[in-house]
């Protein structure tokens, strides 16, 4: 039997890469999920890889940073499955660039995905939870809900040309703490995972064709460059990146009951990486 059995998890940019494993990962351990991406395709792949495995799943397709998204991915989970369990803040992409480069769009663009998205799913949450957690209470029944936001190591020690995302992902960070703080008294853990080097095409190497991607009808060019990624792969002490199903890993094992009573924690994911 699944340790998420009977949960209700949705997944922000979960049609590819760590969101797409998590997805998959939760709803292997019982969870329904409401997967989201920016394109119908890989939504609905991944929504299909799931119910193909038995498992029950819905898609919520569009930008985390449109006005009413939150509204429409809570909503998803609440009307599709009745409930909200679990929810993970990890849709982003990159914009890199060093500051005497960047134009103040450019820095927006990262706060309005990594902070101002989350911000709006967690605000469009608290009523639903609030609820939930009244009507559990009086039927004297205690339910555990977890939230991860996904964060980087660029936030939690900098990085450079990533002032924005670095900015971004930092801001996360007090997000985080801020609502373990609010929300403890409604039994949701809220906890924080700060990535490393994790290989998904945004760190792949730069000439990859796969790390030109597509947000808004703009066409983002990511990736590192390989001499760059290659030094950044030696200063992992386990040698490598990490899969996104050991990234996966990581997110399920603070959504899952063994972690219960921890809250407004940031875990480091990096291979031991210390810089």
């Amino acid at each position: 039997m699944g340790k998420l059995l009977g949960k209700v998890a949705i997944v922000s940019g979960s049609g590819r890469g760590i969101g797409r494993a998590t997805a998959l990962k939760l709803a292997s351990e019982g969870a329904s999920v409401v997967v989201n991406d920016l394109d119908q395709e890989p939504a609905d792949e991944v929504v299909g890889a799931i119910r193909a495995a038995g498992g029950s799943a819905v898609a919520c397709v569009g930008s985390v940073t449109e006005p009413d998204f939150g509204e429409r991915f809570v909503k998803a989970a609440i009307d599709s499955f009745g409930g909200l369990d679990i929810i993970v803040n990890n849709a982003g992409y990159t914009l890199d660039g060093v500051i005497q480069k960047q134009g103040d769009e450019q820095f927006q663009a990262m706060l309005d995905v990594h902070v101002l998205a989350p911000f709006r799913i967690l605000r469009a949450a608290s009523e639903p939870i609030r609820m939930f957690r009244k009507a559990e209470t009086e039927a004297g029944r205690e339910v555990i809900r977890k939230v991860v936001n996904i964060s980087s190591m660029a936030g939690t020690r900098g990085n450079a040309g990533q002032i924005n995302y670095s900015s971004a992902k930092a801001a996360v960070v007090g997000m985080t703490k801020t609502m373990s703080k609010e929300w403890g008294r409604h039994k949701v853990c809220v906890n924080c995972i700060a990535f490393g080097l994790i290989e998904t095409r945004l760190t792949k190497s730069s000439d990859n064709p796969e790390t030109k991607i597509e947000v808004e009808g703009r066409t983002i060019q990511a990736g590192i460059p390989a001499v760059a990624l290659k030094a950044m792969s030696d200063l992992v002490p386990m040698g490598r990146p990490g899969t996104v199903e050991e990234a996966a890993g990581s997110i399920y094992m603070l959504c899952s009951p063994d972690s219960d009573y921890v809250s407004g924690q940031v875990l480091e994911v990096g291979g031991g990486i210390s810089l």
